[in-house]
């Protein structure tokens, strides 16, 4: 075995995507079809899948059933406060912090639930380490209303229809991402870091995305809409969205827009371009061909780049 090989081959077991869920609901869904699609694109890397303690066996047995990595972590809680959060359930999602422990990896990729991959995203394994790169949000939905950018109407999406008002307010707020999708790198120190700093900080409306952006300001690179296209950008900004057939990674975090719930009723919902994504969706969740069949995706894009003589590493579940 050549050494270059050899070193392709340690890289390689040291990435993986990584996504999260907890309770007993429809979400595993989400996971599943996730797993999938990532088949699909032909990625490179595993899924690792973080569960809280509270995930049923049933659940984690599809999850393993379909090539999943499943990995127990214990909850984060954040600091007890009267906040309100914007959806109830985001006050689980600080135990999202815990991925920062998976240190038998060295970078990864995380991706929500809700989310689907349509094109293959393994480059973003490659970008400079030392940055935490991820999306710019929208601010235009009602579930930001508490914001003073909601408020005045100001978007970074767009700063030039709705100029910030600097005399009134200060300088514009820093950029902001959706912690949805993002390429992060495993440490325990900074996992340490992470928890350490949320016991003094007090919770916000977004949880831990506002958690994130404040611990990760002053190295957030923001990547480009396409590796995750929040929905409401379709009829908020529909500009900056490139064409749906160029979408890399959809996020399907709308109001009524989770695939295996969806019934059109919801505003925006009855829109033909949601319509054809939640449709792809569930064609890739149907497909069985796409079902985990004990191959190891590794194996066929080291045999595509020419590399021989493939021996699988040991799994890291």
């Amino acid at each position: 075995m050549s050494s270059a090989y050899s070193s392709k081959q340690q890289a390689a077991a040291k990435r993986a995507y990584v996504t999260f869920l907890a309770g007993d609901g429809d979400y595993w869904k989400g996971v599943v079809g996730l797993a999938k699609g990532l088949r699909r694109v032909r990625s490179a890397y595993p899924l690792v899948v973080a569960v809280l303690p509270d995930v049923p066996e049933e659940h984690r047995r599809k999850l393993r059933d379909q090539g999943c990595v499943v990995r127990e972590i214990q909850p984060v809680y954040p600091p007890d406060s009267q906040t309100q959060f914007a959806m109830a359930y985001y006050v689980i999602n600080y135990s999202k912090l815990r991925i920062w422990e998976f240190v038998e990896y060295e970078r990864m990729v995380y991706l929500d639930a809700d989310i689907q991959v349509f094109d293959n995203i393994d480059e973003l394994f490659e970008l400079d380490k030392g940055r935490f790169y991820a999306v710019m949000d929208c601010f235009c939905e009602k579930t930001w209303s508490h914001t003073p950018q909601y408020k005045i109407g100001y978007c970074q999406q767009c700063p030039e229809r709705v100029a910030w008002p600097a005399a009134e307010l200060g300088p514009p707020p820093p950029l902001y991402f959706n912690a949805g999708m993002f390429v992060h790198e495993p440490s325990l120190g900074t996992a340490r870091d992470l928890l350490d700093a949320l016991v003094a900080t007090p919770p916000t409306p977004f949880a831990e995305q506002d958690f994130l952006n404040t611990f990760f300001r002053q190295v957030y690179t923001p990547i480009p809409p396409a590796y995750n296209l929040v929905l409401a950008l379709l009829w908020r900004h529909p500009d900056k969205v490139p064409e749906l057939g160029k979408v890399k990674v959809v996020h399907y975090c709308a109001a009524g827009s989770k695939p295996w719930r969806y019934t059109g009723q919801e505003p925006n919902m009855e829109r033909d371009d949601i319509k054809m994504l939640v449709t792809k969706w569930w064609d890739v969740f149907n497909d069985d061909t796409l079902d985990y069949k004990g191959d190891e995706p590794l194996l066929q894009a080291l045999a595509e780049a020419g590399a021989a003589n493939y021996f699988p590493a040991p799994s890291a579940a």
